[in-house]
């Protein structure tokens, strides 16, 4: 089998959408994967690719592709192509596209949950991902009911023009913005970009603005300081589920074959959100120091040597600001931890709990139980994994 697969490989993006690829060639037969710069396509043209991926002999083409490309091209010459989302969506062909509507109300559920009133969006105009992620926030935000918060919108963004032309203004609706405030950006891309702007010009991140981003491409999300928070998206099965409907139109070529659409998984949180919606400082660094450190064994009285403020007090505000006393927070983010080791990498319980600094397996397996409602063991068998 042949692909010739046209995506900007500078992004974790189409290397996690091959992965899935790979994964379905690891079942099946061998593959042979061409990789091309939209550049490229943009600089030969559209039949100077097509003439080549003939006499290639290919038999699917993935690609970033514009509206006015003639698709049907590959199609009449016996190739099965699917377009990658890029601005619209195609008509003619399958889509590999999202569930960016229920991607935006998990970026608005996540916020909410926190206690944020104040909500931003930030994206591309003209775009159906930026613009359907934007829908989604914005309808789930204004269920909280009139007057019960305020949305800002910035998307006079363009994928054909440099971001520094906006840096500006970009700077300036930031500082307009009331807070604290929610900012949900459409991509890492342009999260990325606003965390940039916010750092250099002294906004405070995330006390003041806190920062979401789409993809969970892990290299973007930690170059920035502070590390970005952002969706997770099942793009490995997206991949996988496109090779395989692709050798089902090779096979049938009167089956045409639906969108292929990529889930959101949830939130990966970073250094970049704030936990909840406050402006009390000590509550802050309260949870600034949690989160720095809740992969070793803290308790209430390490949070009160960097807060200068006597226990009650302390426990007092930060209850009103999170609904839980220090030792409960602390122990639900040490679980919460707990599982995403056990969903995300293959240590067993006992080694993950060293890792943490627990040592008693047992105690720990206890107190996951109680919050999660399951032993760690049951919880890696049954919640959902990646491919």
């Amino acid at each position: 089998m042949r692909l010739l697969f046209i995506s900007d490989f500078t992004e974790q993006f189409a290397y996690n959408l091959l992965r899935g690829v790979m994964r379905f060639s690891q079942e099946t037969e061998p593959w042979v994967v061409q990789k091309l710069s939209p550049a490229v396509l943009k600089s030969w043209g559209l039949p100077a690719v097509l003439d080549w991926a003939v006499k290639w002999r290919t038999d699917i083409v993935i690609g970033q592709f514009e509206q006015e490309d003639d698709l049907s091209l590959f199609t009449r010459n016996g190739i099965v192509v699917f377009a990658q989302d890029y601005k619209e969506k195609f008509t003619s062909v399958p889509n590999i596209t999202g569930d960016y509507t229920g991607t935006g109300r998990i970026a608005a559920d996540y916020y909410i949950d926190r206690g944020f009133r104040h909500f931003a969006f930030i994206g591309y105009r003209n775009v159906c991902w930026s613009t359907e992620r934007c829908d989604g926030f914005r309808e789930r935000v204004e269920q909280l009911g009139e007057n019960a918060f305020s949305f800002s919108l910035y998307d006079t963004l363009s994928l054909d023009r440099p971001w520094y032309n906006e840096a500006e203004k970009i700077t300036q609706w930031l500082r307009d913005l009331p807070k604290p405030v929610a900012v949900f950006a459409c991509d890492d891309n342009v999260a990325n970009l606003v965390l940039e702007m916010a750092g250099s010009n002294g906004v405070p991140v995330p006390a003041e603005v806190s920062v979401l981003g789409v993809d969970n491409d892990e290299v973007m999300c930690n170059l920035t300081n502070p590390s970005l928070s952002s969706i997770r998206v099942d793009i490995v099965s997206g991949g996988y589920l496109t090779a395989m409907q692709g050798v089902q139109m090779l096979n049938d070529r009167t089956f045409t074959g639906p969108d292929i659409v990529l889930q959101p998984l949830g939130v990966v949180t970073r250094g970049s959100t704030s936990p909840f919606a406050t402006t009390d400082a000590a509550v802050l660094k309260a949870l600034e120091f949690i989160r720095k450190n809740v992969h070793r064994r803290i308790n209430v009285q390490d949070v009160m040597r960097v807060v200068p403020l006597s226990r009650r007090l302390l426990e007092i505000r930060f209850k009103e600001v999170t609904g839980m006393t220090l030792y409960s927070y602390i122990s639900l983010q040490r679980i919460n931890l707990f599982a995403e080791r056990l969903l995300n990498t293959k240590d067993s319980v006992n080694e993950i709990a060293i890792d943490l600094d627990e040592p008693d397996v047992k105690s720990i397996s206890r107190r996951f139980k109680f919050i999660m409602g399951c032993t760690p063991s049951e919880y890696r068998e049954n919640a959902p994994r990646k491919l």
